[in-house]
């Protein structure tokens, strides 16, 4: 689905960095409102400016991904620039269990899983996470696209779609092992030889979620970057995603501190001209948060040892559109 996009206004090219080394596949997760969207839609820029075919998709239900770029994105993979290749899309949860978080009926799941509530009274638990892999993984087998950067929901969110893959294998194995326990009288519980049918194509979806999980703990592939702001209460919730995806096996290499009270000049190869920053002499209120965000980092940096961690400034300007990406593109070290 290509959209009808418009070129950007002219930039300096000197100062724009071009391509990233990074894996096919990269992930960017932590709690609400660290500026999750924003990492993600610095990398797939700079990556698409490096002539790969990136797409970047939010699978947050509050999407901002639209407001960043300052572009509509769709609800399915379309291209939003013409100078370079970059694809973008926003899963809308509705929209995605329209066909159900298998692509079956969402009552009739509910039903034969027998775990869930009455068809009638609504969704079951966990069905537009189940909806957004299903999805997600259409888009990270797409070969339109080289690289695939996602906005992940915040904390609690992603990690139940993490959890999903195993849980779904297990209900999907479950569904056809009753198929073929019941035969023909499955069948006829479903009403007609479509919805049969439909089942059959459980047998390739979970084929589908086990190459999910090897492509998740591959870090030959797959980068999962944890995003956080200097403060205690978001480090250690960092912390607990970490030992998290620690257990689920997933690579991460990276952790982003957002936010942080410095001179852009500081944290990267910056023109401190182009900035407003922070004034620790003069602002008694930047000095105290100054202080508190430096006993955060100091506290990071201690947890987050093994990683590689990055600061991204806090600027005076909220963070949409080239010029302010570029820079954290920058500060990120994707150049």
């Amino acid at each position: 689905m290509d959209l009808e996009v418009e070129p950007v206004e002219e930039v300096d090219e000197s100062a724009v960095p071009a391509g990233i080394d990074a894996p096919e596949y990269v992930l960017y997760g932590g709690k609400g409102g660290v500026g999750k969207t924003t990492m993600a839609a610095a990398t797939a820029l700079t990556s698409a400016r490096g002539d790969v075919s990136t797409l970047v998709v939010s699978t947050d239900p509050a999407h901002s991904l639209s407001d960043t770029l300052e572009t509509e994105v769709p609800d399915e993979p379309g291209r939003i620039r013409e100078d370079i290749p970059l694809y973008a899309a926003e899963i809308d949860p509705e929209s995605a269990l329209d066909d159900g978080p298998f692509g079956l009926d969402e009552g009739t799941l509910s039903s034969v899983l027998g775990d869930g509530p009455d068809p009638l009274s609504g969704a079951m638990p966990g069905a537009d996470e189940a909806a957004a892999v299903r999805l997600l993984i259409e888009y990270l087998d797409d070969p339109r696209f080289d690289r695939v950067v996602v906005d992940t929901a915040p904390t609690g969110h992603t990690l139940r779609l993490l959890e999903l893959p195993e849980m779904l294998d297990s209900m999907a194995g479950r569904l056809l092992s009753l198929r073929e326990r019941m035969g023909g009288l499955f069948d006829g519980m479903f009403g007609d030889d479509d919805d049969a049918d439909d089942l059959g194509g459980l047998q390739e979806f979970s084929e589908r979620i086990e190459r999910l999980r090897e492509l998740l703990r591959d870090p030959e592939r797959t980068d999962f970057r944890v995003v956080l702001v200097p403060e205690e209460l978001s480090v250690r919730e960092s912390e607990r995603l970490l030992d998290r995806l620690a257990e689920f096996e997933i690579p991460v290499r990276t952790v982003v501190v957002n936010r942080v009270m410095q001179d852009p000049s500081e944290v990267a190869d910056i023109d401190p001209d182009l900035y407003v920053s922070p004034n620790h002499t003069d602002c008694a209120f930047c000095k105290r948060r100054w202080q508190v965000q430096q006993q955060a980092l100091a506290q990071s940096q201690d947890i987050f040892r093994s990683y590689t961690v990055r600061r991204v400034p806090l600027f005076a300007e909220e963070v949409h559109g080239e010029r302010l990406l570029r820079a954290v593109a920058a500060c990120l070290g994707e150049s």
